[in-house]
């Protein structure tokens, strides 16, 4: 059959001549370390934002803001350049470890929205009971609200990993090899534009297929503990 015979060449071509998957194998491995150090910064981020926005200290609020509207209101790829090419431009950091500190500013901003929404949603009287107890409204917070936030919150945070993971697509930009930079470099050295753009979409829904799968799991066990 010609055109198997055809998809075949041109798997080799893409793939197996000139060892061009190790590109891909590579790029799934930076994606994966952006992704793992962007969510912890951004969790870590989106907590200290959180209470900011949270707290009757008008600065603090003030801070948590303008925080909030100024990462939500510029792009991403933006960021990441300003990051990469002004912050850190005299500072010896590998490229990932940059990025992956643009991407958790990035997500701290939408986790910290996801975590006030989270401790606003627990009922008043578990904060006075807190209270109540001698534990100061930090206290409370931490100890109280926040537990009981974290199973209500856990899906929007897992659906924030999801998208974290598919916006490291843009590290291209400053010249690191991620899963899309390994397709388009095989796209240009073959010129061939369908096979690698579509190993390029397989692979990444495997990598959320996966995570999805895995978070489930997470939520799951989370849920268990429930008397609803």
């Amino acid at each position: 059959m010609l055109w198997w015979d055809g998809i075949v060449a041109t798997f080799i071509k893409c793939f197996l001549k000139d060892d061009r998957y190790l590109l891909l194998l590579d790029g799934i491995g930076v994606t994966i370390k952006i992704s793992l150090l962007a969510v912890l910064i951004g969790i870590a981020i989106g907590l200290v934002i959180a209470f900011c926005a949270l707290s009757k200290k008008k600065v603090l609020n003030l801070i948590g803001k303008v925080y909030t509207d100024v990462i939500r209101g510029t792009p991403s790829v933006t960021q990441l350049m300003i990051i990469y090419f002004v912050v850190f431009a005299t500072v010896d950091l590998e490229k990932w470890v940059i990025a992956a500190i643009a991407f958790g500013i990035n997500s701290g901003a939408y986790v910290s929205e996801i975590i006030r929404a989270g401790i606003l949603s627990i009922d008043k009287g578990q904060t006075e009971a807190g209270r109540s107890l001698g534990l100061s409204a930090m206290q409370t917070r931490v100890s109280v609200s926040i537990p009981q936030a974290v199973k209500n919150i856990f899906p929007a945070l897992c659906n924030e990993f999801i998208v974290l993971v598919k916006e490291t697509a843009i590290v291209g930009y400053i010249g690191l090899v991620d899963i899309q930079k390994a397709g388009d470099l095989i796209k240009s050295a073959t010129f061939e534009a369908f096979m690698p753009l579509i190993a390029t979409a397989i692979i990444y829904f495997v990598l959320i297929k996966t995570l999805t799968l895995a978070l489930a799991r997470v939520e799951k066990a989370l849920r268990k503990s429930d008397n609803r």
